[in-house]
């Protein structure tokens, strides 16, 4: 018996330790035609942190290819995913009917982006594949033929792929758009022995009624605001499509499975869509960003200004409207570890926040590399990247350079892609200016001296937006 307890001791402590509070549930990859309902499928799974989107390819279907790219381009602009990769399938020969609703929704800017520098959607998922060892759900919310060629032509694609997920009308579907975009690859997936999830379109003519549309525009993030901007836009109004759900199953079921009623058995499974209130409330969920805990010890920090200190007690508010929970979060508890409000230390939080906004990433998931070495004040910028980014040297993701030019930047790696963020210099000499002057008229022993420091970090956290502050350059 005694041995039996510490065999289960043993295992319990194996679990806690090989467990990872921030490693998101699904990893996945996306291959879109351009539908209206794919731009809301896809901003649903972008909003989620237990979600990990890889890479997005572009298929023909409802749009040409070369036209999908321009809208999944834009859209991972506008929500500041940049980093991000898409790839196209130009080897497809269907004809796509070019839907007006789908070529006139205004998925993001289009303007400056070109096709025909994005790379081939199977050079992009095999070398996908190759940098993340997590298994990963394709997801099909267009034809079958970009995952049939990859399962033909990536062997990686057969180990590391556990499922496909595919908006469509059932097995027996032969007469749904997407089925028909490429029937011979649909026919020889279902055939494969990886398993294929078939997400039936949600039933009713109407899913996004006046309710639920007002509920969206309710919840203050970049991907309910993107909803929103669609469902007020008059290619929207103007056509009844809009309003039904079905590629949005498909983000729905990945995340919530358990809402959904199995209409079949065996290796492909047939899911039908549970009631209109638990969709909706779950769809909401996404788009909050509340799939996972935030934090580890803590449930939430109080957003009620009342609790903080006077001096920036009228900044509370505006700070987490402007720039979100996350950089709130990660910002008093930079500075409470930082036993201070330091400048540096807000601009360390606003890099990595916005490093991993690049990638679409949450914490522990990239390393970085800090030029601000090891001398203050420039140095605070470390604790803020600490915090933000979960890089820490206890983790062995944070290394910090003294034996280069030292400057407020700081260098990601995330999936074999490299990228250096730099606070642009004006902005670095001001701060630094400003604090050296502090420092000559009152000196480091002063009371003064940290309080005026106080002072600036509360204005500077207020004024500076992260998507303005920073160059950002990508390293090969």
């Amino acid at each position: 018996m005694k041995r039996i307890l510490l065999l289960l001791a043993g295992l319990s402590i194996t679990i806690l330790l090989n467990s990872h509070p921030w490693k998101p549930s699904h990893y996945i990859i996306i291959d879109t035609d351009g539908g209206i309902d794919d731009m809301r499928a896809i901003t649903l799974m972008l909003a989620s942190p237990d979600i990990r989107v890889l890479a997005i390819t572009v298929s023909p279907g409802v749009l040409s290819s070369n036209d999908v790219y321009l809208k999944v381009k834009s859209l991972l602009n506008a929500c500041h995913h940049e980093g991000i990769p898409v790839g196209i399938n130009r080897s497809a020969a269907f004809k796509s009917p070019e839907y007006k609703v789908a070529l006139n929704a205004k998925w993001g800017v289009e303007e400056y982006l070109d096709p025909a520098s994005a790379p081939d959607c199977t050079a992009l998922i095999k070398e996908i594949l190759s940098a993340e060892k997590t298994k990963i759900s394709f997801i099909c919310i267009g034809g079958m033929s970009t995952a049939y060629n990859s399962l033909k032509d990536i062997p990686l694609f057969r180990q590391q792929v556990k499922e496909i997920l595919w908006s469509v009308d059932g097995i027996n579907d032969s007469k749904g758009f997407n089925y028909n975009i490429d029937p011979q690859a649909a026919k020889k997936i279902l055939k494969e022995d990886i398993p294929v999830s078939l997400i039936r379109n949600f039933s009713d003519s109407i899913f996004f009624d006046e309710n639920l549309i007002r509920d969206i525009f309710e919840v203050k993030t970049r991907y309910a605001e993107k909803l929103t901007e669609y469902f007020n836009s008059d290619n929207a109004r103007g056509h009844q499509f809009s309003y039904r759900a079905t590629d949005e199953m498909v983000a729905l079921f990945l995340q919530f499975p358990s809402i959904f009623k199995a209409d079949s058995t065996g290796k492909n499974i047939e899911y039908t869509s549970a009631e209109k209130k638990l969709l909706g409330d779950d769809l909401l969920k996404m788009l909050k960003g509340e799939t996972v805990p935030r934090n580890q010890v803590i449930k939430d920090l109080p957003l009620d200004p009342s609790f903080y200190f006077d001096d920036i007690k009228p900044s509370v508010t505006e700070i987490v409207n402007r720039y979100g929970i996350d950089e709130w979060t990660s910002g008093v508890l930079a500075n409470e570890l930082h036993r201070h409000l330091g400048v540096f230390a807000i601009i360390g939080v606003k890099m990595g926040i916005r490093a991993r906004e690049y990638f679409d990433t949450g914490v522990d998931e990239f390393t970085v590399t800090s030029f601000a070495g090891s001398e203050p004040p420039l140095s605070c910028m470390n604790d803020g990247l600490q915090v933000s980014t979960g890089a820490t040297p206890g983790h062995g993701l944070l290394t910090v350079r003294n034996d280069t030019v030292l400057s407020a930047s700081a260098l990601f790696t995330y999936l074999n892609h490299r990228i250096r963020l730099t606070l642009k210099p004006e902005i670095a000499g001001k701060i630094s200016s400003e604090l050296k002057e502090i420092n000559f008229v009152y000196g480091l022993d002063s009371n003064i001296y940290w309080e005026l420091v106080r002072k600036n970090t509360i204005k500077y956290w207020l004024n500076l937006d992260r998507q303005d502050i920073f160059i950002i350059d990508n390293i090969h």
